[in-house]
């Protein structure tokens, strides 16, 4: 039997967000300012949340009836409000290129790069770290936050930015395009399917399109994707 003082370890760390070990940046604690869906701001450190994306401030889903939506808009306010004026403790885990701190926040026991996932209002960075894609796979099947919605990954909302300018970005037109001319019903197959815009807005918008990726990696039709 485990003795009493290496229970009471165990619970205050499945309690308490990850004490960093000798090296490692301390815990930053505070209110923390929603700068966008993946990104806070506690006692002016900019902080990234580690392993997730979410759709950027100015970027726009596609909703079912073909209007555009404020996705990105809403991904921080739904951070910002299950925050609110709570107390959030980051623990560090990298800084990425711009020099901003990455780490994964929690408040209380709530890990919130797990909760913006699981709700759908973003999506698994898995470029950086695979911790959350169980989570995206759940809000996906449930059409939650985003997934209710045709959109762009983020990192290629950005790359299309870059690549276009202030213009709209290409992938933009083709989801637009695509949410007028495309349903559920009937359901098709990949024989059925005409090309690729067409197949990810069936697996992202329809509740049968995951069994267009039969392998789970996000790309369905491999063989016209």
């Amino acid at each position: 039997m485990r003795s009493f003082p290496a229970l009471l370890a165990a619970f205050l760390a499945s309690a308490s967000p990850a004490i960093p070990t000798e090296g490692q940046e301390p815990v930053i604690r505070g209110v923390a300012s929603v700068i966008d869906g993946d990104t806070v701001e506690i006692h002016d450190i900019r902080i990234r949340l580690h392993g997730i994306d979410a759709p950027e401030s100015g970027q726009s889903c596609i909703d079912p009836q073909g209007k555009p939506w404020r996705c990105g808009q809403q991904a921080a306010l739904a951070l910002s409000n299950r925050i609110g004026r709570g107390t959030v403790d980051c623990v560090p885990t990298d800084i990425d290129r711009y020099g901003r701190t990455v780490a994964e926040c929690f408040m209380g026991r709530e890990n919130l790069n797990r909760w913006m996932v699981h709700d759908g209002w973003a999506v698994a960075y898995v470029r950086y770290s695979d911790d959350y894609s169980h989570d995206e796979d759940l809000a996906r099947a449930a059409r939650r936050g985003i997934w209710s919605a045709a959109f762009e990954m983020p990192w290629d909302w950005r790359q299309a930015r870059r690549d276009a300018g202030s213009a709209l970005p290409p992938p933009i037109q083709r989801l637009l395009l695509s949410a007028r001319s495309y349903s559920c019903d009937p359901r098709r197959t990949c024989k059925a399917i005409n090309s690729c815009d067409e197949a990810v807005w069936y697996l992202q918008n329809c509740g049968w399109g995951g069994k267009l990726d039969r392998d789970g990696d996000g790309v369905p039709c491999e063989s016209i994707c």
